[in-house]
């Protein structure tokens, strides 16, 4: 049993694995035993993540690249090529949001959601799927959202932006798979970190809609998606292809509209 989840030796990479579900991500694989590297653009972030791993008792490998410059993120994978071996797991994190009103919001604005969201996952993975594909063994996770299949008020650069992620994880799959290459998706629902902070407190509407529409009755914690990427990083997933995880507390299948509610 303990082989289906054992990730030693091989090298996973966390794009914006510094905080939040990025960071629980590559803490779980690092005790899978996997090599463990993680970019940003922020120095201090970088730093934070190396002592996080410190208080696991793990290594970590960070480097400044921007996943939306092919140059840049070909030269910070050869720097990770070179200090510590091929990827053979990658994970997609990296992303933003811009909570803008559609009439509002800046084309510029636009673009930059779907640059980091959508772009960029096609860039950092087609760097990496020829190794893959010369090893005929890989593993591609592309962090998606629960608005991979429905939208809400103010976020549609994202809504756009994962839901074209979704499509382009099936559309990988339909061309890598059979090299053995397992790309999946993680849909988070909705997460206790520090961007949901203002939202999660009691009486606030958004809370109170989570809170009651979610069966599990409770928000996610990092950790619960991090489980999920470690499933589909494994053996264990070996012929789980094209798939989108939703780790939601089962929000979406009880997240039904209700006149008002579009409206938080």
């Amino acid at each position: 049993m303990k082989e289906l989840f054992d990730l030693t030796g091989k090298v996973a990479l966390v794009t914006g694995g510094t905080h939040g579900i990025g960071l629980a991500v590559g803490v779980l694989l690092g005790k899978a035993g996997a090599k463990v590297c993680v970019n940003d653009l922020q120095d201090d972030r970088l730093n934070s993540c190396k002592e996080s791993f410190k208080k696991e008792g793990l290594d970590v490998f960070t480097l400044k690249f921007n996943v939306t410059d092919e140059a840049d993120v070909d030269r910070g994978i050869s720097v990770i090529e070179k200090n510590i071996g091929q990827v053979d797991i990658l994970v997609n994190n990296a992303g933003i949001i811009k909570r803008i009103p559609i009439l509002d919001m800046p084309i510029s604005d636009f673009k930059q959601v779907i640059d980091v969201d959508l772009v960029a996952p096609l860039i950092v993975s087609k760097r990496v799927v020829p190794n893959m594909i010369k090893k005929r063994s890989g593993k591609i996770i592309n962090m998606c959202s629960m608005m991979s299949v429905y939208g809400r008020n103010t976020v549609s650069a994202y809504a756009s932006a994962k839901g074209g992620l979704k499509l382009l994880t099936q559309n990988m799959t339909c061309e890598w798979a059979k090299y053995n290459i397992q790309i999946n998706g993680i849909g988070p629902g909705y997460i206790v970190t520090s961007q949901t902070g203002p939202i999660r407190e009691n009486g606030h509407p958004f809370n109170d809609l989570v809170m009651t529409r979610t069966p599990a009755g409770r928000w996610g914690q990092p950790e619960d998606v991090a489980n999920a990427a470690l499933f589909l990083a494994s053996k264990a997933s070996d012929f789980v292809n094209g798939h989108i995880l939703y780790v939601d507390g089962g929000i979406l299948a009880n997240f039904g509209y209700v006149k008002g509610e579009n409206d938080l």
